[in-house]
């Protein structure tokens, strides 16, 4: 090969990579440059699938969605890998989950064909309980939060970071906690953004949704369940609860602060803990 096809080759490669770093730098400065109080305006006027494809457009790299697997996970599941298959699902293991949760995520991951990177605490369950004890047991807010910071918080925090995520999509809906009443389709957290399709759901377009495409719902269901988490610390629904989310933490608060934003009186209201 001549000196100068060498140069010219070279030459090239420079360029190209150049150019990739100028295409990465316009997209980082647009995604940091997202409008939300004109673009949430749009989003509340399309339905699921179009919020769907709008993120999917409006962020073609490190976008994922979250699962708990919990009652009517297959509604978020099903919604967003028709759009986007191969999308990574984010699953926070806490290692306490009922077996019924863990047999239904692995029907689910089957049946859908989930790309699903499940995340866990580096402290296990036996180690955390000999260090701190059986922090769910003590019925304040501090042990709920700092289970939740071990079991939950840091696993999503370093799934965040791992998986280079700039957004993810995430099931809430506004009837469930008093801090979700408050959100719009499209939020920033911390450095990340957050899309919510199905925000404006309610149980109604749950239930229709999941008989239209013979999807399951959560065996715990059945039970009177309409939210379920670690074993621990869910309960069927009661004729005098208020809000479903009374039935979990032990009604003490209502988040367990993967949908916080990072600030510093999350960890003092009852319907947070520290992210």
């Amino acid at each position: 090969m001549s000196k100068l096809h060498l140069i010219e080759t070279f030459g090239s490669a420079i360029s190209q990579f150049s150019s990739q770093v100028l295409h990465q730098e316009q997209a980082e400065r647009q995604l940091n440059n997202l409008d939300l109080d004109s673009l949430n305006p749009q989003l509340e006027n399309k339905n699921a699938t179009e919020v769907i494809e709008w993120a999917d457009q409006t962020f073609p790299e490190g976008l994922v969605m979250t699962t708990s697997f919990g009652i009517q996970a297959a509604v978020m599941l099903h919604l967003v890998i028709q759009v986007i298959p191969n999308i990574p699902v984010i699953w926070i293991d806490t290692g306490y989950l009922p077996i019924e949760t863990y047999r239904f995520a692995e029907e689910l991951t089957a049946r859908l064909g989930l790309n699903l990177k499940v995340y866990q605490s580096p402290l296990g369950p036996a180690r955390m309980e000999a260090l701190h004890g059986k922090l769910w047991d003590r019925d304040d807010v501090h042990s709920l939060n700092l289970y939740d910071q071990i079991r939950k918080v840091e696993p999503m925090q370093r799934a965040l970071q791992e998986l280079k995520v700039t957004a993810w999509l995430a099931g809430l809906r506004r009837g469930q906690t008093n801090h979700r009443q408050t959100l719009s389709k499209l939020a920033q957290q911390g450095t990340h953004y957050k899309v919510h399709p199905i925000l404006d759901w309610n149980s109604r377009d749950i239930y229709q949704y999941l008989t239209k495409h013979d999807l399951p719902y959560h065996p715990f269901f059945d039970l009177g369940y309409v939210s379920v988490g670690d074993w621990h610390s869910s309960r069927p629904l009661m004729a005098d609860d208020t809000n479903e989310r009374d039935t979990r933490f032990n009604g003490l608060k209502q988040e367990c602060g993967l949908h916080l934003p990072l600030s510093p009186g999350g960890a003092k209201s009852l319907d947070s803990s520290t992210l």
